[in-house]
């Protein structure tokens, strides 16, 4: 089974994020082996970086504003073609200081969601949702609409 990994900078201390996080784990538990890891936030972006490099794994996505905008046809299908290699992922989730430029650098895809910027406990629910929405577009279920 293909191994996704979610490294997020802080902690997720509402009750209704970590709710929402416990149900698109359950559901990508019959896809994937699902690893969240939270990496104490540093003094500085530099410092988390170096934190988040010792645990990077596989194909890596850095999430960042200047990173390649993508559909979610579009995410399932660069998905799809990483599991189809056997590829684990990793996905990056920074602080709200964003990610150091050696993170930046050492991934294999930038990937923004959006110009905008949304709180980290946010985007680790709706970047499962995606993760979620790919392993479901690429299985043909109905969930994609």
């Amino acid at each position: 089974m293909i191994k996704v990994n979610v490294l997020c900078v802080g902690k997720i201390k509402e009750d209704f994020f970590r709710a929402a996080i416990a149900e698109y784990s359950k559901r990508l538990s019959r896809f994937c082996k699902l690893e969240i890891t939270e990496i104490p936030e540093g003094k500085t972006i530099e410092e988390e970086g170096k934190a988040i490099i010792r645990r990077m794994r596989g194909y890596i996505f850095a999430l960042c504003v200047e990173g390649k905008p993508l559909s979610s046809p579009a995410l399932a299908e660069k998905v799809k073609g990483l599991v189809d290699r056997g590829e684990n992922l990793t996905f990056i989730i920074g602080s709200s200081e964003g990610l150091s430029d050696e993170v930046k650098s050492a991934a294999d895809f930038k990937l923004s969601f959006s110009e905008m910027t949304f709180p980290h406990q946010l985007m680790r629910v709706i970047l499962l949702e995606q993760i979620y929405r790919a392993f479901m577009i690429n299985g043909g279920g109905e969930y994609h609409k």
